[in-house]
Parts: C-alpha cells; structure tokens; sequence
C-alpha cells in the first residue's frame, strides 16, 4: 500500500557485497534485533535498501575477502545496552581538545588524517563532485520512489551524511518527505571538519525540517562518533525538533571474535533501534488504520 509505513536503509563506508546479499543482511540483522529484543518481528519487514557502494568500487566485495559478514549472534535475550549515559572515552575527551585548537588555529589537520585515512571514502565524497552527486541522487530517487509513505531513515557512517545532506537540500526546493524518524549510526556528523563543510553548504547546523524525530546511535568506542554530541552541534528545526543521542554498545564480533564497534550490523540489533522499529511500525500502522476507518465512520454517520 502507498501509505504503509517503511524502513529505508542506506549504507556506510567501504565496499561492500552485492547490493542484494548486503540489504539482505540489514533486514535479517533487523529482524534479529527484533526478536531478541522487543520479542517478535513481522513476517513481511517492509523494508528498502539505498546501496551506493557500486558507484565507488570496480566490484562489490568477494565472499572470500569479506572479514565482516553477518551471522546471527550466539545467545538468547536482548542484546546488551549501556548502564546509563556513557562518559566520554579518553578518546573523546583529547578529541574535543584537539577540536578546539585546531578550530582556534583555523587548520582542521587532525579531522583531514581521519577523514583521508580512516574515513577514506568521507574524503571522496568531498573531492569526487561527480561520486557525492550520484550517491546523493540514489537517496532522492528512493525518496521520490516511496514519496507519501511515512519513513524511518536508518542512516549508518557516511550514510548519514549523505542523508543529512539530501534532506537540507530537499527543503530548499520545498519539498519535504515524510520522515517520521530518522536514525543515524555510527555517524561522523560530530567531526569538525565535516561540521564544517555541512555548515559551508547548507547554513546553520540545524535538524532538517522534514524529520519529525532524529536519534543519533553511538557506541563510545566507535572511532566515527567522536566530538560534539549532536545534540549540542544541531540546533532544533523549526518544529522544536531536536537530536536525540542515544549511547548504544554496538556488540557485533568477526567471526574469529574481534569487534568492530563501528559495523552495521551491531547497530541494527540494538535494543534502542530495536524499540525504535517497533514503536514506528506500531504508531504507523495505528494511524494509517484510524485514518482508513475515519471514511467509514462518516459514511455511518451519514447514512443514519
């Protein structure tokens, strides 16, 4: 139905595998989440894929050299959340010093190391005009696409920053998808540089106007989410909208057992996404079945 309620995800950095092998792992790490953590998730996820990968990368990423596949993880039960707020790691705190010199000293040299060598597509993004356009007319065609549907944007690493950006573009040609929540993980949108950047293209830091909720997902130890907050960078939309900062502990593990705080699939088991999906799925459906009773009632009435 052209109303009923979707999760639109769109990837992060790196290659990554074929687009359908890749958006079906979102779905099952989403479905997975779901189970063990709010108990139950529907037959028929209705779910969509934004895959950009292919626009930067000869071939998607071989079985044989792809060292962070899905899997479902071991145990039963919902996936561990953090013990209250999380205080800023040492990583954190030397970062946000660091950030203040080097925006004192008007040199982001730091934020250009990252985003070169650790971030190396955030740095193509910049540089290859023709590479960030037509990432960015992959979310607007998807956009366009399921234009009327009330959508829950799952937006992970660079992800994020394109999503951010399309959506700012978007209102300046008055035309605004209906975002009901928007969540970003793993996002670097704290990083000066690319606050910068983002403020250089679109003006005040601020929520864009088509969301009518942002959580930002974060675990501490994921070396993309350092600097500010979001919450503190991006001012309300005009709507009083804010970003909400939800510390998460992202506990996806290589299947030889290292981590990787930063890896999609983690993010999309946790049980604060996990509540998100489902109070989405179940506010959304609530209201697209009293606004399709509303007719008949008034039919009743009508006809007494």
């Amino acid at each position: 139905m052209h109303d009923r309620p979707l999760i639109l995800g769109i990837h992060g950095l790196a290659n990554k595998p074929p687009r359908e092998e890749k958006q079906a792992w979102w779905g099952q790490s989403i479905a997975e989440g779901l189970r063990r953590n709010v108990g139950r998730a529907p037959p028929d996820l209705p779910f969509d894929f934004v895959y950009w990968a292919d626009l930067r990368y000869d071939a998607p990423l071989a079985d044989d050299h792809n060292r962070e596949p899905y899997y479902p993880a071991r145990g039963r039960g919902p996936f561990p959340s953090p013990d209250g707020v999380c205080a800023p790691t040492l990583t954190d705190r030397l970062y946000r010093a660091i950030e203040w010199i080097q925006v004192k000293a008007g040199h982001l040299v730091l934020d250009d190391l990252i985003i070169e060598h650790r971030l190396d597509d955030l740095w193509g993004y910049y540089e290859d005009i023709i590479f960030r356009e037509a990432a960015r007319d992959r979310l607007r065609q998807a956009l366009a696409q399921h234009e009327g549907r009330p959508l829950l944007l799952a937006a992970h690493s660079m992800g994020s920053l394109i999503a951010y950006d399309v959506l700012r573009l978007l209102e300046r040609q008055g035309n605004l998808p209906v975002i009901a929540h928007f969540v970003s993980m793993g996002a670097p949108l704290g990083l000066a540089e690319i606050k910068r950047r983002l403020a250089s293209e679109h003006g005040d830091l601020r929520v864009p106007e088509a969301v009518a909720r942002w959580s930002n997902l974060g675990d501490r130890e994921d070396l993309a989410t350092v600097g500010t907050t979001l919450a503190e960078a991006y001012a309300p939309n005009r709507a009083g909208i804010g970003v909400i900062d939800c510390p998460v502990i992202n506990a996806y593990r290589r299947p030889r057992g290292g981590k990787n705080p930063h890896k999609s699939y983690g993010y999309l088991r946790t049980p604060e996404f996990s509540r998100a999906v489902a109070a989405f799925l179940n506010e959304e459906t609530r209201a697209g079945s009293e606004n399709r009773a509303e007719p008949a009632a008034l039919s009743t009435a009508s006809g007494a």
